[in-house]
């Protein structure tokens, strides 16, 4: 997969250092995988949550962040669309938020 642009994630880490390396390891997990279905972000990432609209949300860093992308399987795309924290993800509708 292609993820659509790892340097979001690289300034949220900057902001936020202990989320580096769990980010990090999300970002090589996603690069090797080639998911075609839902199903098989959930077998990458058992915890993942499957929502509406290709959005998918992990939980990063022992649950303490939460990234929201899009997955558009047919051509191998993840683009980031949020990350933050639990509270600010609180206020955002994870199936049309578009922070990047």
């Amino acid at each position: 997969m292609r993820v659509i642009a790892k340097r979001t994630l690289v300034n949220f880490w900057r902001q936020y250092q202990d989320a580096q390396r769990p980010l990090e390891a999300w970002h090589d997990i996603v690069l090797k995988s080639d998911w075609k279905t839902p199903q098989d972000v959930k077998a990458s990432f058992a915890i993942a949550s499957i929502c509406g609209n290709n959005r998918v949300v992990f939980n990063i860093g022992g649950n303490k962040y939460r990234l929201v992308v899009e997955i558009a399987y047919q051509v191998s795309v993840v683009w980031v669309k949020f990350i933050g924290t639990h509270k600010a993800d609180d206020s955002i509708n994870v199936e049309d938020v578009n922070e990047y």
